[in-house]
């Protein structure tokens, strides 16, 4: 019963830790919690919902299902940045958070009033599911999809990240915007492009999750993206590697709970985490003390 917990839990850490990754990469660059980031992966979603409706939920379905949920994701992401966030950037922090909660709640309330959306959950089309069995535990189908797809995501990200320009300039903007501006890096291309990252994941996330629980409604974001920032915090918020390992803990963590306890107490457990986290180690687990000059 451990190991097929240890399973499950993989895989809704891996989910926790895409959407993880959009939270720390954010907050890295501008220094800003974007709430509205788990309601993005909400969108993912719906818009996957809409492909799997007219083409099926089949392996081609899906492949559309994933692009059209990280295009129109990116695409959101833009024009949230560009027209509440950037507007603020050099304003005090409060009111870009303040701001991000605005952002969350229009597109919560914005899907729950479009005719064709509406408040009530719907079932996610997902394909047929198969189990397979490798000695004491078994896997679905739908579970290797999300473990899987959840890793492929990752090392994409971490190739960007590592060994292209673009990332190279965003490691230059989180470092340092002044002297990145000064050397000819466009920083508001580069948060932009920070965003669209983040929010690509969001929308493969939005779709992974509705795949492993098939269910959505326009509140749909909100227990994940919380989660997923406890995650952030959790491996030390503007870590990339810290949101991919704070994700797969929280959600290990979280399955036990549920195999093990109740699942009553899972999300007790999260949120615990993350105030003992805070309390213990308040730069989390690959976070690093910085000294601020006064």
């Amino acid at each position: 019963m451990f190991l097929q917990q240890l399973i499950n839990g993989l895989s809704l850490g891996s989910i926790y830790a895409l959407i993880a990754l959009g939270y720390t990469m954010v907050y890295g660059i501008v220094k800003l919690i974007n709430f509205a980031h788990g309601d993005i992966m909400m969108m993912g979603a719906y818009a996957g919902y809409f492909v799997l409706v007219a083409l099926g939920a089949n392996p081609l379905g899906m492949a559309v299902a994933f692009l059209a949920a990280m295009i129109f994701c990116a695409l959101l992401s833009l024009v949230i940045e560009r027209f509440a966030y950037r507007p603020l950037r050099n304003a005090p922090r409060l009111n870009s958070l303040i701001t991000a909660i605005a952002v969350e709640l229009i597109l919560q309330n914005v899907m729950r009033v479009l005719p064709f959306v509406g408040p009530d959950p719907r079932a996610y089309p997902t394909m047929e599911i198969k189990n397979y069995t490798f000695g004491s535990f078994e896997i679905s189908n739908l579970r290797l999809i999300v473990i899987i797809s959840s890793a492929v995501l990752m090392l994409a990200l971490n190739f960007i990240i590592n060994y292209t320009k673009t990332g190279k300039a965003m490691k230059a903007v989180s470092f340092d915007t002044e002297a990145a501006s000064l050397m000819g890096i466009s920083v508001n291309k580069t948060i932009s492009i920070t965003f669209v990252i983040g929010s690509v994941l969001a929308g493969a996330g939005g779709i992974l999750y509705a795949t492993a629980y098939p269910q959505i409604d326009p509140m749909m974001g909100y227990m994940p993206g919380l989660k997923a920032f406890v995650a952030a915090v959790l491996g030390g918020i503007g870590s990339i590697p810290g949101a991919m390992f704070g994700g797969i803990i929280l959600g290990i963590a979280e399955t036990l709970t549920k195999g093990y306890l109740s699942s009553q107490f899972a999300d007790a457990i999260s949120f615990s985490i993350l105030i003992i986290i805070i309390l213990v180690k308040p730069t989390g687990l690959f976070g690093k003390k910085r000294i601020v000059k006064v």
